[in-house]
């Protein structure tokens, strides 16, 4: 695992260099809406989202700065996820990664404007992209609406607000939608940064591994809301039985999650046992799962 936490420290730090230039670019003054931006989005989160786009694109040949500024797009659509859902008409949350969520620390109107303008300029950057094709740039842009939008991220947010899910089957797609969605899109960035001819197959392939890694994330999401705190998590444990959420807890006892968990891994890394070079993102499967944080 240590050239993964190495990978990791780096694609990160990538990642991080290219939002600030981003941010930047746009927002050079001390506006409040920049600097609510910049809490959001800069020094914080295990920049996994990104992390598939540049190894996905270094899997298929590409060259990590062509995967940068898809990397940041997939970022900022994260981070604007995060404040809209921590806000008191969604999921209520106090804390985000160690600090005060954006609209404890910015006021909510200033931190709804922050997210908003986050997802607006993800699809900027995804669409300026200068090392890719304009084939690859609209891929990339269908896919970040097609995982953020109503079939995807907010769809499930919906499906999890409104407390829907009465079977084990409606949980799995809340689940798919909410968190499995983005990180499906965050991989197939990846691949349309290195092709703008993809194969079928490969996007098959990637998607079984998103999935399968997506679910496990969430899957140990549940039971360290459980079984953690909130020093070591960053953001308070016990919100979803306060708010009455269904859980995979809801319908499986925690060795049983467990199980699927691990199960769900194995899936994963069996979709890319075909690939050379895989060896980092099948490390990553078994890294989220095992994951205290």
């Amino acid at each position: 695992m240590k050239e993964l936490k190495e990978a990791l420290l780096r694609n990160a730090a990538l990642t991080e260099s290219a939002l600030e230039e981003s941010l930047s670019v746009r927002y050079s003054g001390d506006t409040v809406l920049s600097e609510a931006m910049k809490y959001a989005v800069l020094g914080g989160g295990k920049r996994i989202r990104a992390f598939l786009t540049i190894e996905f694109c270094r899997l298929f040949g590409g060259d990590e700065k062509a995967a940068l500024p898809f990397a940041s797009a997939i970022e900022m659509v994260h981070a604007y996820s995060l404040v809209h859902d921590d806000m008191p008409c969604m999921d209520d949350d106090d804390m985000r990664r160690g600090k005060p969520s954006c609209h404890k620390e910015f006021g909510e109107a200033n931190a709804l404007l922050a997210g908003d303008t986050l997802l607006t300029q993800a699809f900027e950057i995804a669409l300026r992209n200068p090392w890719v094709s304009d084939r690859s740039r609209v891929l990339a842009a269908t896919a970040l609406a097609s995982g953020a939008g109503a079939l995807g991220m907010t769809g499930g947010q919906y499906y999890d607000l409104a407390d829907q899910c009465d079977s084990y089957e409606e949980l799995v797609r809340l689940q798919r939608m909410k968190t499995g969605a983005l990180i499906k899109t965050a991989a197939l960035l990846g691949l349309y940064a290195a092709k703008d001819a993809p194969v079928a197959e490969d996007e098959e392939n990637i998607a079984r591994y998103a999935h399968g890694i997506g679910f496990a994330f969430q899957i140990v999401d549940d039971l360290l809301d459980v079984r953690s705190d909130s020093a070591t998590l960053g953001k308070p444990v016990g919100s979803d039985a306060k708010n009455g959420k269904k859980t995979i807890l809801t319908f499986l006892t925690e060795d049983e999650a467990e199980k699927l968990a691990a199960d769900c891994t194995a899936d994963a890394r069996n979709a890319l046992a075909g690939y050379d070079g895989a060896a980092l993102l099948s490390d990553l499967a078994d890294y989220l799962l095992h994951r205290t944080n």
